[in-house]
């Protein structure tokens, strides 16, 4: 029988003397799954979802028993987790069941809770359609979060919390708790999650690390026996923010309330109360499963996974040994870029504050700027710099680039000057237009990810950057085909996962056939995927500005350094697992290179929270202090690729540094 999408309801007869000390939360023995777009019958090996799977999640606490999922990108984690929300076609059907929810425990606590979709809750964070915090949140056109003229549909976090967000909603589901234990249990949530001061925001408002808390607190807030976190600590959290998160996951563990799974990657922190391990295999596969010690032990034995946090997985090396063959010279590293370059000014911010009514989200502070105290943001960025903006979640790192790209629409009314013009006219100097900004720049976002059309194919991807929007006809000039075509194939085992026979060879980048990438969509792609042909996107026509907002967040290990190295090596050098780390290519060899990586005329700002997923680059940075005003802007310059704790700590004021401070030149 085919099972209704999201309504599943777990049914008593699959044990009737379940108890809460013995019924598995959720049964699987012996199943495999297909997907519902898919003809179940098919049983050829790429239809299959995890054949075979036998896995129990026990819903007692007593047990101790605290899971995680470990993978790297395209692994099928989310995959996984949709299966034990009860998605996906089982066969056979009886070999999945939810004993614990149809038990007597649960119907006396609330019967509501016997549908599958409710009791098991899933947060995740990419940008597909229909997630928590996505494109009913961030409005109709990108744009849309930086007005300060609310609409009716402009629901505050609070509205989101409540579950008011419907403009002729009959009685929302959390309106029947009590009202008192409902306040009491919104008002601990809202702490524990650092929101106290987000809830009269509008949601679309919010920031992507604020994003991110909030949705965990909608998921916490409708009570559910099981919450399933899709990669919790990747993707806009700051470090502070992430401590946060892990000290209230553990405390939830502690409590049993709600019960946790996690998916993480191989390079995430694994945190010290997860007990057992499901580690995901190519193919939609499960590698090994069991006992926390016992799989790492097995996994390190067989050369498939080494523990996380220690080592990668797969093709590709760590970050560790690419930067020490940049310091040794095996690295195509660009100039220091100091402060004091002559180069022609790219952008120019001379005082820059941005405001909502009497709330001012950038620029409140007051800022030395050649020996003078001013107020606003003051920052210069010349031709071929290397900048990082760091910052809390909410500082204005991406108020700072919408007003880059003249998303914002303050962008026309502040002193900002982009490639020596300002937005508006000047007396005897025409302004830019966002068509010439749109050809000079090259621009990767998670704001970009989620408004993505997902009905292109992966070669209208990258032929977008040529078009004035993403749907529009792009007009690419014939000598960037070949550059388009080498992209691709380079990537190719990381863009077309579902061909097996990609994922047995590194392309050498010389094999112009593209045609798997006509018929694969952006839609269809892994998250970490999107990602990579986003990042494609920003740096294939060579813009004189590229600009990466997180760019690399939501990859794995290998993937994210071979994505780094493509920045600067482009076509002539990979890298391998092999001690020597990096090889010429063949496209090099044979003189077929199309794309050499980053020039030194070209400009790059990057953001990110995570200090691996920095560009190697990157030697002038900018760290914007908290919405409240209370410390100073920080701007700061390194010789060396940002590698070291100390260089980390110095940019987070968490420690005393060794780099060199500059003021405003």
């Amino acid at each position: 029988m085919r099972m209704a999408f999201g309504g599943i309801i777990a049914r008593r007869f699959y044990h009737r003397k379940s108890s809460l000390t013995s019924s598995p939360v959720v049964s699987i023995n012996n199943g495999t799954f297909y997907r519902y777009d898919q003809d179940s019958s098919t049983t050829g090996p790429e239809h299959v979802l995890f054949p075979n799977l036998s896995f129990t999640i026990q819903s007692s606490p007593l047990t101790a028993e605290r899971w995680a999922v470990l993978g790297p990108a395209a692994s099928g984690k989310t995959t996984f987790l949709q299966i034990l929300r009860g998605q996906h076609l089982c066969r056979p059907s009886t070999a999945r069941s939810f004993p614990f929810l149809a038990s007597h425990e649960i119907i006396a606590k609330d019967p509501r809770l016997r549908n599958v979709q409710r009791a098991i809750q899933y947060v995740g964070f990419s940008s597909e359609r229909g997630s928590y915090g996505q494109a009913g949140a961030k409005g109709s056109y990108m744009s849309a979060r930086y007005e300060s003229r609310r609409e009716e549909t402009d629901f505050s976090l609070l509205d989101h919390l409540r579950g008011n967000t419907n403009l002729n909603a009959l009685e929302d589901h959390r309106n029947a708790m009590q009202k008192d234990d409902d306040d009491s249990q919104l008002a601990k949530v809202v702490a524990d999650l650092r929101l106290e001061s987000l809830v009269s925001m509008p949601m679309s408002n919010l920031s992507n690390g604020q994003t991110r808390r909030a949705m965990i607190a909608i998921a916490l807030l409708g009570k559910p026996e099981f919450l399933l976190l899709d990669e919790p600590f990747i993707v806009g959290l700051d470090p502070a923010n992430v401590s946060a998160l892990s000290g209230l996951l553990a405390t939830m563990v502690e409590q049993a309330s709600p019960r946790l799974l996690l998916a993480l990657r191989p390079q995430d922190h694994l945190p010290d109360w997860i007990t057992h391990l499901v580690c995901l295999g190519p193919s939609l596969r499960v590698a090994q499963i069991g006992r926390r010690e016992d799989v790492l032990r097995a996994l390190k034995a067989s050369l498939q996974l080494e523990p996380p946090a220690t080592r990668l997985v797969g093709t590709g090396s760590s970050r560790k040994s690419v930067i020490s063959r940049a310091r040794s010279g095996g690295q195509k590293i660009l100039s220091s870029q100091p402060s004091s370059s002559l180069g022609e000014v790219i952008l120019e911010m001379s005082g820059v504050k941005v405001t909502y009514g009497e709330k001012t989200v950038l620029g409140n502070w007051v800022q030395n700027v050649q020996g003078t105290e001013k107020p606003g943001l003051w920052w210069r960025v010349r031709k071929g710099e290397r900048w990082g903006i760091f910052g809390a979640n909410g500082s204005g790192k991406t108020t700072v680039i919408s007003l880059i790209c003249s998303d914002h629409p303050q962008t026309y009314s502040l002193p900002i000057t982009l490639f020596g013009r300002s937005r508006l006219p000047l007396p005897g100097r025409p302004g830019i237009s966002i068509f010439d900004l749109q050809a000079r720049m090259g621009h990767s976002s998670p704001e970009i990810h989620a408004f993505f059309p997902r009905r292109l194919s992966l070669r209208q991807t990258l032929e977008s950057a040529w078009a004035d929007t993403f749907i529009s006809k792009p007009r690419v000039p014939n000598l960037s085909v070949s550059t388009i075509q080498a992209c691709l194939q380079w990537f190719r085992a990381d863009l077309d996962t579902q061909s097996q026979s990609t994922q047995t060879s590194h392309s050498s980048g010389c094999d112009t056939d593209v045609e798997w990438a006509d018929r694969l969509k952006f839609g269809d792609l892994p998250f970490s995927s999107q990602r990579v042909a986003l990042l494609l996107r920003a740096i294939v026509k060579t813009p004189e500005l590229i600009i990466l907002d997180e760019a690399f967040s939501g990859m794995d290990e290998p993937l994210r350094d071979k994505c780094m190295s493509f920045l600067d090596y482009g076509q002539t050098k990979r890298t391998r697992r092999a001690p020597d780390g990096t090889l010429v290519s063949e496209a090099s060899e044979n003189a077929e290179v199309s794309f050499q990586g980053l020039t030194e005329d070209q400009t790059m700002i990057c953001i990110s929270h995570v200090k691996d997923e920095v560009p190697f680059s990157v030697r002038e940075w900018l760290r914007l202090p908290e919405s409240d005003g209370l410390t100073p802007v920080k701007f700061g310059q390194f010789h060396e690729p940002l590698q070291h704790a100390w260089q980390w700590s110095e940019i987070w004021d968490t420690a005393d540094g060794q780099g060199k401070a500059f003021q405003y030149q």
